[in-house]
């Protein structure tokens, strides 16, 4: 009996010793893992202003911004004579650029072939107008500020 024993006691102390031999996950291993599970193309905030900070919904809030962005900027170019100059835009596409530092930056997109209007005197136009907005907080990714860019449909010819 007691050979039995201690041949069981063997058998299980070999099997426990297995255990303790478990390969251990390098740092760097691990950090490559946690990057790849990351959503590099979406941000998990909005860029966001003080007056959409209390909507806890987070699509309203995003449509908030967009629509206090895309008024703001059709209020700022209503001063001007762009309508006048081109009457035939009635909508620009604005790329607007929120960088982690809440500087902001539009850049009009034109259509490629599109010969019809002077496109630096409208850049400087809208760089001319395009001043003095509110504090934008910038978007966040794990809760880090970073760059988001996307592309506003702005309405000139609003009567």
């Amino acid at each position: 009996m007691r050979k039995l024993t201690a041949i069981l006691f063997l058998g299980l102390l070999c099997a426990s010793c297995q255990n303790l031999q478990k390969q251990e996950i390098s740092e760097e291993e691990l950090l490559k893992q946690e990057l790849q599970k990351i959503n590099w193309n979406q941000v998990d905030e909005f860029p966001s202003v003080a007056t959409c900070d209390s909507i806890k919904d987070e699509a309203t809030r995003k449509q908030c911004f967009f629509d206090f962005l895309t008024v703001t900027i059709q209020q700022k170019l209503d001063l001007d004579t762009l309508s006048i100059l081109y009457p035939q835009i009635d909508t620009i596409q604005v790329k607007v650029t929120v960088y982690p530092d809440s500087r902001l930056e539009f850049e009009p997109q034109f259509p490629v072939d599109s010969l019809a209007y002077d496109k630096i005197k409208i850049d400087s136009i809208l760089h001319a107008r395009l001043t003095d907005f509110p504090k934008i907080n910038p978007a966040l990714k794990r809760g880090i500020p970073v760059k988001t860019q996307f592309i506003l449909p702005v309405i000139l010819n609003v009567e």
